[in-house]
């Protein structure tokens, strides 16, 4: 399936988005949370270019998956982000994977094959959601996003990176919905895209979500942001794709082996959050008190 192939490709992209934003935005301290200076400042890091280059090959990648298939099932397929992300990173920041850790990688493989088998999610059928709807769902959506801001801003380190993070995660969600409404009309031509009023809503949520990774990245390590950023980001569009635009899924015993294929994902996410070698960040040097980098180098600049 083109679909599948295609969110693979993104998911992949995105990983190395987030490894070279994260080898950028690592050298800035918390006291620059939100500030436009923390974005010009990584402006002039040619790393941090590279890695919004990428972000680019990977939006491109992910809007093409989903004018090519479900909601449901391109983005679930995203969460193969978090494991490539690691790989790359343990390439990247010096050091392997262990045993342990592969065992996840797999689990969450495995989980995710039993999550899509279980739900068999497709856009057949799919009719224009009511206003009502989507309406409700906004509101929700952008409250919980808000929440989760305020509650991250009001911590440090760890907790604010899995705050933002997920608030990332919730923000990249919605923006994938709004896509696949948009990547819905262009098949009707682009002045149908114009006259659609979710193209315009993608001009807020993409640039903020982009604003919200930065600050999550900046927050702590890339293990503290990227599980949750990599789990609510499906979460909110499989809730999307159901709830809101009424994508048809299995139900009855099918659910109970989507449940257990979502629990190992979960699994698999939270033992690789557990990873000492990206909580040690070996190969990373620490930021000075500054924010300026330290004399010792990992190899990006």
């Amino acid at each position: 399936m083109l679909g599948v192939l295609l969110a693979l490709l993104a998911a992949g992209a995105n990983a190395a988005a987030s490894v070279l934003q994260r080898a950028a935005a690592r050298r800035e301290p918390d006291s620059r949370a939100f500030s436009i200076g923390l974005l010009w400042d990584l402006a002039h890091r040619p790393v941090w270019i590279a890695g919004i280059g990428t972000i680019v090959v990977g939006f491109l990648l992910q809007a093409a998956a989903l004018g090519n298939g479900a909601i449901a099932l391109v983005q679930p397929l995203l969460v193969l982000e978090l494991p490539f992300t690691l790989v790359l990173a343990s390439r990247v920041f010096a050091g392997g994977l262990t045993a342990r850790e592969w065992q996840a990688i797999a689990a969450m493989a495995a989980g995710l094959a039993a999550l899509l088998v279980g739900l068999a999610p497709s856009d057949e059928g799919v009719a224009a959601a009511g206003l009502f709807r989507w309406v409700t769902g906004l509101v929700v959506t952008l409250a919980v996003v808000a929440l989760l801001v305020v509650l991250g801003l009001r911590g440090h380190g760890s907790r604010r990176a899995v705050l933002l993070g997920a608030a990332t995660g919730l923000d990249f969600g919605l923006t994938a919905v709004l896509v696949k409404v948009v990547t819905a009309a262009y098949a009707q031509g682009i002045a149908t895209v114009f006259a659609t009023w979710q193209t315009y809503l993608i001009i807020v949520t993409g640039p903020g979500g982009f604003f919200l990774l930065q600050n999550a990245l900046e927050a702590g390590s890339l293990v503290a942001s990227q599980p949750a950023m990599t789990l609510t980001n499906p979460a909110a569009a499989i809730a999307w794709g159901i709830a809101i635009l009424g994508e048809p899924v299995r139900s009855g015993a099918w659910l109970v082996l989507a449940f257990a294929g979502a629990g190992a994902i979960a699994g698999g996410t939270v033992l690789l959050a557990r990873s000492e070698l990206f909580h040690t960040h070996h190969g990373m040097p620490p930021p000075s008190p500054r924010g300026r980098p330290s004399a010792q180098t990992d190899g990006i600049a």
